[in-house]
This record gives structure tokens, C-alpha cells and sequence, in this order.
């Protein structure tokens, strides 16, 4: 034991002698930290550096890009029609006042009572009904703004047939609405009769400045593969004395010079068609065509088959030829009453109603009607006013496809078969004159539409019935104080590429990408020590 023992001995120093010389071999350890590298150094400097310009680059977008408070500023116009007046707020972003879609509407005043028209016989009257809802601009518009927002009113048809009539009578009409509106705190701009042409003109710069057609957004600019190819679309305006179409045809030349229109708004030329036709609004139309029956009459008693049955009405003669419209006077009739009689019969009204349209001569190449030129319908068109009203009463308006002519027309048909008894007990908040009228308001619209206007059962998917478009109501009101206001220029205004959220957005996109990419960098050459031991 002693022996292994003491042999033992050597091997353990030998050992320990190894272990002796391995430690020599190693460099000291001292108390302070191996020395980093330049090259290290250097990247996390750029590093810092390059993260700092990027933080900096996101706040001086953020900063000095950041929208302007908004300055808003306010338009009035106001919608003197035939059968009644109203009267639309509109505001818009002071800053953007030449760019697509920046203004809409924010109020909207029914005046009670009739169409400035109406109040002939008591001009005055036409001025005061008009108090109730110029109280209620003052409310919408902020007090400080009151004496730079304009004040325009625009008279339709009713004041066109009063014009014709008796000239200074509607001079006296528009006298009393200006005292009205100059006692307003509002800029008053002007009150005048505007024609049938500006009518249709301004009915189409809204519907297609709403609907964006004039110009596209700025980013598409640089897409131009991608651009809209769609054009503009026709605007169908009906109201009570008036109704208008106007489009931008195909075809360059418009065979008709008074139907012509040239329009260069943002930057493009258009070649517009358009027409009124006076006389041939829903309420004069039933006069037309209710004295155009009672030529067959004798004792003034009348079945009409455009009202329902069991329907009763009873009318002067002398409300009936109270226009231009009829040029057949009372004398010639031998009753003073009108007996009218309904007996709802779609088909034969349908008849009645043809017959107020003259369709027998054409001097052009295509007519509508009354031998007035129509090029070939094109696009498509956008019907509002009364086309809307009375459709969405007929529940025939959709924001999806445009219902099918073939079941408009049964509808229609369906809706005048029914007994007046049943339908004034089914709408008892809706005046009578009006819920009696709709059956032929109904009729006369298909009519004019298909066989007035040419819309095939193929074409009559290109009408949208519009009530509104955003929060704006489809009509010439918005058009008339844009082309006012000068706030649709000729050519098209310097824009920004990008909006500010748009640009603010893609900066800070872009800096995340670039931090990203540095970081990956550093990573790459030079791996932390916890990667390090876990690739060991």
C-alpha cells in the first residue's frame, strides 16, 4: 500500500505542473473592460445618428405639414320654384375652394306657402314668406360670418310663365323678395329669373361636381393607366312647370346651336346638350292634358283615368287658363266647372298623356318631342327633383340596379288601380292634392322618359333616380353658386401629390423601413453575445 502510494505521488505533480504551466499561458484578467473596436464604435454612432434624422424627419412632417385650422366659409341660394321655395346652406374649406367635392350642403329650409309665382295678386306676401328660413340661415351660419356669406335666389319656370304673362307683375314679385333678403345680415348677390338652359346647365355641373366626374383624385396622377375612363353623366330634372335634359353626347356636333353648351372646367372641354321644356313640368302637364280632354267634353263633366277611383274633384275653369301653357282660352268652353271623375286606368291615362306630346314632324336628324332636336341618349343619367319624389313614393328607387321598365311600368299600372278609399286611408298624413297626383305624376313620367325622351326598356338601366348624393340634394342649386362663386375654374389647379395623412403616413413608413434596415445591418456584423451563445 505504502509503495502504491508514494508512486502515486509523481503523477500528481506532473499534473499539477501541467495545470501550473496551462495558467501562465493565459493572459491576465484584469478589472476593466476589453477595449471596443473603432469599427464598432463608428456603427453605433451612425446608428444613433441615423435613428435621431429619422425621428426628426417624422416630426418635421408631422409639424410643418399638419393642416391649417379650418377656415369655413358659407353660400346661400335660394330654389324659387313654381309650386314652392327652398332654401339650401352649403359650406365649404376656404383653403380648397377649387378642388373636386369640398363642398356640401348642411341645411335645408322648406319656405311654407306657394312659389314666389303664386303671390301676384300680394307681392308683398312673396317677399315675407321667405323670413322663416332666412331666421333659420342666420342660426347655421357662425354670427361672424354673416356679412361675407352671399345670398343668391334663383326663380324657375313659375317666374318664366309670369315673365311671359305679365312682365311687370314678376318685376314687382322679385322687387319684394330683394326687400327681404337685403333686410338679411347677409352679402345679398342678386335675385333673378334664370333661363331654362342655365337651369339644365347648372342641374349637370352639380350632379357630375358631386359625383367627382370632373377630376380625378391627385395620387391617380401618377397612374394614368389606372384613371377613370367613365364620363360624365346626364342630369333628368323635372319639376312643376319645367323639365330639363342635358348631356355630353358623342357625337362633336349638336345639329341644334340653342342646345349647345361648351364648358372648360379643370382643365377639359365639354360639349354639352341640353334643353328645357317649358310647359312640361308635372303640374302644368296635367293642365295640358286636362285641357286637351276637355275638348270632348260638353257639359264640363270629365272621366279621368290618370285619378283613382272614386276620386272627386271639382275645378274652376278659369285656374285652368291662368298661363301661357294653354293656348285654348275659357271663352271658348260653355261651363265654368270642371266635374272630374277618376276611374284609375293606367293604360288609357297613358293614352291621354301621348297626346300632349307632338311627335308627328321633326326637322333634325332626332327629335324628343315638338319637333325640338335630341341626339342619341348617352351614358349615364341621373333623374332627381320630382322624377325622385314621385318614384321613391312609388318605391321604385334603389341605391342598387335602377328598377326594370317593364316592372316600373307595373307598379305604376298597380298603384292606379287601386280605389281612392284605400289608398287615402293607407297615407293619411299626405295632403290630398298631392296623394291624388301621384298616379298621374306616375304615368307622365314613364311617358315622357320612354316615349318623350327615347329611353328603351336597354336605356332605362342608365337612370339613377337621386335624391341625394353625399350629404348634398341633387339639383341646380349647388351648380348655380359654384359657377357664381368662380369656384370651378377653367384649368385645372396645382395640387399636392399626396394628402397630409397620406404624406405623413408614408414618412413614417419609411423611416421604420430605414431603422429597420440598420438595425439588420448591425446585427449582421456584429452579432450580441446572447446570438453568439446560441449558435454554440
Amino acid at each position: 500500500m505504502h509503495l502504491s502510494l508514494s508512486s502515486s505521488e509523481p503523477a500528481e505533480a506532473e499534473k499539477g505542473g501541467e495545470r501550473t504551466l496551462a495558467l501562465m499561458d493565459e493572459p491576465k484578467v484584469t478589472g476593466t473592460k476589453p477595449r471596443t473596436s473603432w469599427p464598432r464604435k463608428a456603427l453605433l454612432i451612425l446608428g444613433f445618428l441615423f435613428a435621431l434624422a429619422a425621428i426628426a424627419l417624422v416630426a418635421m412632417a408631422v409639424s410643418q405639414n399638419k393642416p391649417l385650422p379650418k377656415n369655413i366659409k358659407y353660400g346661400i341660394v335660394l330654389d324659387a320654384g313654381s309650386s314652392h321655395t327652398n332654401l339650401y346652406v352649403y359650406e365649404w374649406p376656404a383653403e380648397k375652394e377649387n378642388d373636386t367635392g369640398v363642398v356640401h350642403q348642411v341645411e335645408v329650409c322648406k319656405v311654407e306657402g306657394l312659389g314666389i309665382s303664386g303671390y301676384s295678386q300680394d307681392t308683398e306676401k312673396a317677399g315675407l314668406s321667405l323670413q322663416h328660413c332666412m331666421k333659420r340661415a342666420q342660426e347655421v351660419v357662425p354670427e361672424q360670418q354673416h356679412r361675407e356669406t352671399p345670398v343668391y335666389l334663383g326663380a324657375t319656370a313659375g317666374m318664366r310663365l309670369l315673365s311671359l304673362q305679365n312682365r311687370s307683375m314678376a318685376d314687382r314679385v322679385l322687387s319684394a323678395v330683394e326687400k327681404t333678403l337685403r333686410s338679411s345680415p347677409f352679402n345679398f348677390q342678386g335675385a333673378r329669373v334664370i333661363s331654362g338652359q342655365e337651369e339644365g346647365a347648372y342641374g349637370w355641373i352639380t350632379i357630375n361636381y358631386l359625383l367627382g366626374n370632373f377630376k380625378q383624385p391627385g395620387w391617380l396622377n401618377f397612374l394614368p393607366h389606372l384613371r377613370s375612363s367613365r364620363g360624365t353623366s346626364g342630369a333628368l330634372d323635372l319639376g312643376g312647370a319645367s323639365t330639363q335634359i342635358t348631356f355630353a353626347p358623342d357625337q362633336e356636333l349638336i345639329e341644334s346651336q340653342e342646345n349647345s353648351l361648351h364648358f372648360r372646367l379643370y382643365g377639359k372641354n365639354y360639349n354639352v346638350y341640353t334643353h328645357s321644356f317649358l310647359c312640361y313640368g308635372k303640374d302644368q302637364a296635367l293642365r295640358l292634358k286636362l285641357a286637351t280632354d276637355l275638348q270632348s267634353t260638353q257639359n264640363g263633366s270629365l272621366l279621368d283615368p290618370c285619378f283613382h277611383l272614386g276620386y272627386l274633384r271639382i275645378m274652376n275653369i278659369s285656374d285652368l287658363y291662368t298661363n301661357p301653357c294653354i293656348a285654348n282660352g275659357e271663352q271658348q268652353l260653355p261651363f265654368t266647372q270642371l266635374h272630374l271623375q277618376g276611374n284609375g286606368d293606367y293604360q288609357r291615362c297613358r293614352m291621354t298623356i301621348q297626346k300632349i306630346f307632338n311627335t308627328s314632324y321633326c326637322p333634325y336628324s332626332s327629335c324628343a318631342f315638338n319637333g325640338i332636336f335630341l341626339p342619341p341618349l348617352q351614358g349615364e343619367f341621373g333623374a332627381f327633383s320630382a322624377f325622385y319624389f314621385v318614384m321613391n313614393f312609388l318605391n321604385l328607387t334603389t341605391e342598387k340596379s335602377p328598377v326594370p321598365l317593364d316592372k316600373a311600368t307595373s307598379a305604376v299600372e298597380s298603384f292606379c288601380s287601386r280605389p281612392w278609399h284605400e289608398v287615402k286611408a293607407e297615407f293619411p298624413k299626405i295632403k290630398e292634392k298631392y296623394l291624388s297626383e301621384y298616379c298621374f305624376s306616375g304615368t307622365y313620367i314613364l311617358s315622357l322618359l320612354e316615349n318623350g325622351y327615347g329611353f328603351t326598356m336597354e336605356k332605362w338601366q342608365n337612370i339613377q333616380f337621386l335624391g341625394k348624393i353625399g350629404s348634398s340634394d341633387a339639383g341646380w342649386t349647388l351648380g348655380y353658386m359654384l359657377n357664381l362663386t368662380n369656384m370651378i375654374p377653367a384649368e385645372k389647379p396645382p395640387t399636392r401629390p399626396l394628402s397630409h395623412a397620406s404624406y405623413v403616413g408614408l414618412m413614417v413608413f419609411c423611416s421604420l423601413v430605414l431603422v429597420a434596415v440598420l438595425l439588420l445591418s448591425w446585427l449582421t456584423f456584429h452579432k450580441p453575445k446572447c446570438l453568439q451563445k446560441g449558435l454554440i
